[in-house]
């Protein structure tokens, strides 16, 4: 399982879990919120790291940027990056 599908499943059990849904959400004001959220990622059975997240973001964006007008430098600035650590949030956000 990549890390974008374990991020889909966390959503799909925190959006019916609560207390997993507050354990989330209090990460945001953790020193490092990244670190925590990964760590009650790990608490839950799913192997994520810091890196993973930020790697997952990156790979997507460079993706979407190659696709456009053959990747070189002259390929249009992308707006709305997504950012599947934001996108998890604003998924739990909507309840």
């Amino acid at each position: 399982m990549n890390a974008v599908e374990a991020l889909d499943e966390l959503q799909r059990k925190a959006r019916h879990d609560d207390k997993l849904r507050e354990q989330f959400i209090k990460t945001r004001d953790a020193e490092d919120p990244l670190g925590g959220f990964c760590s009650v990622c790990r608490e839950t059975g799913y192997e994520l790291y810091p890196m993973d997240i930020v790697q997952t973001g990156d790979e997507f964006y460079a993706a979407m940027k190659r696709s456009t007008n053959g990747g070189g430098e002259n390929s249009p600035v992308l707006t709305g990056e997504d950012d599947p650590y934001e996108l998890f949030f604003a998924g739990l956000q909507e309840l």
